[in-house]
């Protein structure tokens, strides 16, 4: 056979290889790694894109997403430091960074994915089971995430796999606790609120106490000035009194037993019963 023909059938026979899917080229993606596998055994491991040549029908490729990749578990119960059961419903980012330690250990992602549950999973019981019901809920839980997503890289950094976050999505009741974890807050609220109430009663009975004292000291001092100032006027009035008598003591009487007779006598009834030589009268004598 002439070399000629034997560069044909060559040729031929590539192209036949081609068509039947045993080209010994291949594309990995800019998102992707890659590894080459003889006969079951990796022999090497790809981390940049291009065009790669392998040989056909003897090595195989299998190529990982080098992405972030989504972790979504079922929601599962964890028991808190308070003794309460939450079902935590939780997910992760993910990413392959070395793909032979991932090949090696889990061949699929699907494999992969059943033995994050576990470390996520573990680290997640851990943690929470380290803090009350309440902290998980409201106050430290981006610190518990941290920690977890922490812990659970490392473990998981052995499979070549890189944990970048941890979160909870939610964090809910059993159905079977939600009415007696209700019951009791409620009872706690309702402690809660008649201690505000006998405090608040307190505290207004301190402040009506307070302005009764207030007002007790202004009434007496109203008073004592009423009086101060009464004695004041009486004062003045004596004194006035006493110029007036000094100055005519006959007019003075006379005036005076004016204002009686007024006084006596100013609805015209009044019934009076002296003496006819009383004092009083001693200015109505002769008078007809």
């Amino acid at each position: 056979m002439k070399k000629k023909d034997l560069i044909g059938i060559a040729v031929l026979a590539f192209f036949i290889l081609l068509m039947i899917g045993a080209s010994p080229f291949f594309v990995v993606d800019i998102v992707q790694t890659a590894i080459v596998v003889q006969l079951g055994k990796p022999v090497r491991t790809i981390t940049e894109p291009g065009l790669k040549f392998k040989i056909p029908f003897i090595q195989d490729v299998i190529k990982f997403d080098k992405r972030l990749l989504d972790y979504d578990s079922d929601p599962q119960d964890v028991v808190t430091k308070d003794k309460k059961t939450l079902v935590i419903d939780n997910f992760a980012k993910w990413r392959i960074v070395d793909p032979l330690k991932f090949y090696e250990a889990f061949r699929t992602q699907r494999s992969a994915r059943s033995r994050l549950d576990d470390i996520i999973y573990s680290e997640l019981r851990v943690d929470l089971g380290q803090h009350d019901l309440s902290e998980i809920i409201s106050q430290t839980r981006s610190e518990i995430m941290a920690t977890v997503t922490q812990r659970a890289n490392e473990k998981a950094l052995v499979y070549g796999i890189e944990i970048k976050d941890v979160r909870i999505k939610r964090a809910d009741l059993p159905e079977q606790n939600e009415k007696a974890v209700f019951t009791r807050m409620q009872a706690e609220r309702g402690r809660v609120a008649k201690r505000y109430r006998s405090e608040g009663a307190e505290e207004a009975q301190k402040v009506r106490s307070e302005a009764e004292k207030e007002k007790e000291i202004l009434l007496a001092e109203a008073y004592k000035t009423q009086q101060e100032l009464m004695g004041k006027g009486d004062a003045e009035a004596f004194r006035i009194y006493a110029e007036a008598y000094g100055q005519d003591v006959k007019f003075f009487e006379f005036i005076r037993s004016m204002d009686a007779y007024k006084k006596v006598f100013k609805d015209g009834k009044s019934k009076i019963v002296l003496s006819p030589d009383s004092e009083f009268f001693k200015h109505l004598e002769g008078v007809k």
